[in-house]
């Protein structure tokens, strides 16, 4: 089943309300170090709004039958329109070669952080805390403005300067981020620590926490599957000193050839693992003894590397749904965890599946290198809706999908993309919030908190941003750099119901990111 795109339709401004995640009734205050992360505005960046553009609501028309082709519309198709990125460079090419992370980290000449005289007046983050501070009052809670270190009071209205030449335009530099955390760590303001670091031989493409949340799976090129413990964290200082993980579980050659990704059921009772070679594991796992066992089941429907998996529950036949994607024919495939065989290939998508994303019941995003976002319901299936996120709305361009996530309650829709963009997305109002830019190269990891509240990316640029999204989401949201790698970050994991994630990284290491006490 395919879905096509509706032309573009010109918005009134009106349509561009206010959207908030949560009401002011089941809104609380949060913990308040994760928000004291926000209180140092020399830490603190802005994202831009782009609803001044316009953007138009992208919505589906109707469904074309299996068999037929899929009627163009617009002068060109998504996959054959490049990406104006770079004159001499196609997106198949670069993102091959992405792929292989050995390029070097792509920086853009001008960011949608920088103001245009290359630093920011401070107001639109006043104007958050102003309008943060009204929720609260309205809830009878106290002023966290007031809980803010009495340093940085001298230092408002210059939030973070950027370089706008082509040499150093990245957000932060390595250096600056090592003094922000030096200064934390002087001055009381919380920051992550890393408690484990698992080091490999080669990158680590995958990490997946178990959903009893007291484990957690690595994959890397290595072709090596681990299951490492989750550390107690109830004596976690500021001064912790990291070390290994705990591996309960290794098995080298796991894969013929590098695990792309990996996946586990909702109750944790089996695991899907995808990879270069072409093919899914799927196996089942014991949680007592934190072993896989049993015969595995290896699915070869795919023709390329496999690059995302997610697992769906079919509660009206009490089974569980494996959904794969990948490159090759570019088909999303569904299969009956308790046969092994895949039943269903869903087609639609013209560029390779690049991600996959469930968030409840039938329904699932996948996102493309054909720069379009599909939304699959498996009760009718097929396709139900195709967005195309503007992440350059000057030009009405799109860039490659690399990463999507929506919030629990399925409003939002958030989108990273290989050109540093992310996009938020209402899914019920059919319209783009705002387009922002919280990395400096590809967004390749996207995920909200337990609570939604928070944003966390991981991006090409090395770094693990956290975005605020508390207030209205249609305005600059407040971003900060809570980790870095030595190499690029290529996915980043929330534990399920602590404040602490997961991060993998062509630096061949996994690390365990917590937040201390206060």
């Amino acid at each position: 089943s395919t879905g096509d795109i509706m032309t573009d339709h010109a918005m009134s401004r009106s349509s561009f309300a206010s959207f908030h995640l949560t009401g002011h009734k089941n809104n609380k205050l949060m913990n308040t170090s994760v928000d004291r992360l926000f209180d140092n505005e020399n830490d603190v960046f802005l994202s831009s709004s782009y609803t001044e553009f316009q953007l138009p609501s992208i919505s589906e028309t109707h469904s074309t039958p299996v068999g037929e082709k899929k009627p163009k519309t617009g002068p060109a198709s998504n996959a054959s329109t490049p990406e104006h990125r770079s004159a001499s460079t196609s997106t198949t090419a670069r993102s091959s070669r992405r792929d292989s992370l050995t390029d070097k980290n792509f920086s853009s000449a001008s960011t949608a952080l920088i103001a245009d005289n290359g630093t920011f007046d401070g107001t639109l983050f006043k104007e958050f805390q102003r309008q943060k501070q009204r929720m609260l009052e309205s809830q009878g809670l106290p002023d966290v403005q007031k809980t803010r270190d009495e340093g940085s009071a001298s230092k408002q209205g210059d939030i973070v300067k950027l370089q706008t030449s082509m040499q150093d335009n990245s957000v932060l530099s390595d250096t600056n981020y090592d003094i922000v955390k030096g200064a934390d760590q002087q001055n009381g303001r919380p920051h992550f620590v890393a408690v484990t670091t698992l080091e490999d031989v080669q990158a680590v493409r995958c990490a997946e926490f178990h959903p009893s949340g007291n484990l957690y799976a690595v994959g890397s090129n290595s072709k090596t599957l681990r299951i490492c413990a989750y550390p107690k964290m109830s004596d976690l200082r500021e001064d912790h000193t990291t070390y290994q993980p705990t591996v309960l579980f290794k098995r080298t050659r796991h894969h013929k050839g590098s695990i792309y990704c990996m996946a586990w059921t909702p109750i944790g009772d089996l695991m899907a693992t995808g990879s270069n070679d072409k093919t899914v594991k799927l196996m089942k796992f014991n949680n007592e003894t934190s072993n896989l066992e049993g015969q595995e089941i290896e699915l070869t429907m795919h023709d390329g590397t496999v690059r995302d998996v997610c697992f769906i529950e079919d509660t009206s036949n009490k089974s569980s749904l494996l959904i794969s994607g990948g490159a090759g024919d570019c088909k999303i495939y569904v299969t009956d965890c308790a046969t092994g065989q895949a039943f269903q290939a869903l087609s639609g998508h013209s560029g390779h599946v690049l991600t996959l994303y469930n968030w409840g019941g039938a329904l699932f995003a996948s996102g493309s290198q054909d720069r379009t976002v599909r939304f699959w319901d498996l009760r009718t299936r097929g396709c139900v809706n195709v967005i195309t996120p503007i992440t350059s709305p000057a030009s009405r361009q799109g860039s490659p999908v690399a990463s999507v996530c929506v919030e629990p309650s399925g409003r939002l829709l958030v989108s990273g993309h290989e050109d540093a963009s992310c996009v938020l997305y209402d899914i019920r109002g059919g319209r783009s919030l705002q387009t922002f830019k919280p990395h400096t190269s590809d967004v390749r990891s996207i995920r909200f908190s337990p609570s939604a509240y928070y944003l966390l990316t991981a991006g090409y640029d090395n770094k693990l941003v956290l975005t605020d999204l508390q207030g209205d989401l249609t305005q600059a949201l407040p971003s900060v750099i809570v980790a870095q790698h030595q190499d690029k970050a290529i996915s980043g994991r929330w534990h399920p119901t602590e404040f602490s994630f997961l991060s993998t990284s062509a630096d061949k290491t996994a690390t365990l990111w917590a937040l201390p006490p206060v």
